[in-house]
């Protein structure tokens, strides 16, 4: 066991770490779930590599400086989490020694500013939107400007919309059979206010009212990844409140970074006075998708039209969605529910597009290599469309697929499901 990280980390992240570094026994199947390790072939770009390079650290045995560079190419995909036969809770180990290290880290002035305002820009939809306006005007420059600078730029849609709040309450047309309170997102409110807004047509239409509570903010993953634990902590106490557990059917979330990060409060609570009410919290979280096939399940969903056309719609797995929450089948189902379409699986549908939360803005060389490849593979089966249930991938694919010089729409999952339901697919 490992006392040394007990001693070196006390109290509960203590305790996340050396429990996950206890259960790796360092057989190699995570290697080729990797895509770090497969990009650059590296043993100390994969998760086995990173978990000896973490101990070493905690034991002073290496030092935070010469570990550093490769935990910071870690995309947090926890593809190694689904093909580890020993279930290493990998994704809590990285997230602690994230939140344990960071402020011991020796950082440039100008690497801390541009940290600084990833995390006051993201979680704040009115300053991203205003953000993404003034880089809607910068973008002709991008291919002059060093990739650090360059990398937001070209994430950017061809045109910004308008910021559209959610309404507090959207009541359920017709009898009223459930009621759920939504987390609203950050970015995407700036970026695709369109999925919040499919998301309430598609639960009122089948029933369910939805309260969108007051005093919701970022759901911390951002923060938390990047090891600004005490802003986490800020923002996950802060939606605890915002959020009655008791009030609802389910929390739901239709991003599937949020949706993990909502999960996580738990682990990241381990030890403090209100991980009880994490606990409480994390079990009525539910990704939006899980919600609806529910439903569908019990025969309680609402058919939707069919297609004008018969469909073939690529769906990409978001790593938050089916690695860390382990949700594949049920956005499958919800697409293949609509008469007509035919859903498409993508050649390497479990390598990360690149995109895992701030990646893409910190490792812009990584994620574009990961980016042009999810592309790459998505066009190969020739799909209609591409769904997927996460801004992020949402983003970073729309991106790719446009720098390929492609057509394909890019929607989320419900707005697939939208669509049919008004007669627009």
């Amino acid at each position: 066991m490992n006392n040394e990280i007990r001693e070196a980390v006390p109290g509960g992240q203590g305790e996340v770490m050396a429990h996950a570094v206890d259960a790796c026994v360092h057989c190699g199947f995570c290697l080729p779930a990797c895509p770090t390790y497969t990009l650059l072939g590296d043993e100390m770009d994969s998760p086995r590599g990173r978990i000896v390079l973490m101990k070493e650290v905690l034991e002073g045995g290496l030092s935070l400086a010469d570990a550093a560079p490769h935990l910071d190419r870690c995309l947090g995909c926890q593809g190694c989490v689904t093909a580890c036969p020993s279930g290493v809770p990998y994704g809590e180990l990285i997230t602690a020694f994230r939140g344990w290290s960071e402020p011991q880290r020796a950082r440039s002035s100008l690497n801390r500013a541009k940290r600084s305002a990833i995390l006051k820009i993201l979680p704040a939809p009115r300053l991203f939107s205003v953000a993404a306006r003034v880089g809607q005007f910068a973008k002709p420059l991008a291919p002059a400007l060093p990739a650090a600078l360059r990398a937001p730029l070209d994430l950017l849609p061809e045109t910004v919309p308008p910021l559209q709040p959610s309404p507090p309450f959207t009541p359920a047309r017709g009898a009223r059979r459930g009621r759920v309170a939504l987390l609203v997102g950050c970015a995407q409110q700036a970026l695709a206010p369109n999925f919040n807004a499919a998301t309430l047509r598609v639960l009122a239409r089948n029933g369910i009212e939805v309260v969108v509570p007051e005093g919701q903010g970022c759901c911390g993953a951002a923060a938390l990844h990047t090891g600004a634990r005490a802003e986490a902590l800020r923002l996950v106490r802060a939606n605890l409140a915002a959020f009655n557990p008791g009030d609802y059917d389910a929390i739901l979330s239709n991003a599937a970074g949020c949706g993990a990060g909502l999960k996580e409060y738990p682990a990241v609570l381990r030890g403090e006075q209100d991980e009880a009410q994490a606990h409480a919290f994390a079990a009525r979280v539910m990704d939006l998708s899980e919600y609806l096939h529910g439903l569908l399940q019990a025969g309680e969903l609402m058919p939707p039209l069919p297609a004008s056309r018969p469909l073939k719609v690529a769906y990409h797995d978001a790593c938050h969605l089916a690695h860390a929450q382990g949700v594949r089948a049920a956005p499958r189902a919800l697409l293949r529910f609509i008469p007509g379409v035919t859903v498409l699986e993508v050649p390497e549908g479990d390598l990360c597009c690149g995109s895992a939360g701030t990646y893409n803005l910190e490792q812009p060389e990584l994620a574009t290599a990961l980016g042009q490849r999810k592309a790459a593979n998505i066009l190969s089966t020739a799909p209609d469309l591409i769904a997927s249930g996460n801004i992020g991938c949402h983003t970073q694919i729309q991106s790719h697929v446009r720098r390929a010089h492609s057509p394909v729409p890019v929607l989320h999952t419900l707005e697939v499901l939208d669509r049919a339901y008004r007669g627009e697919l």
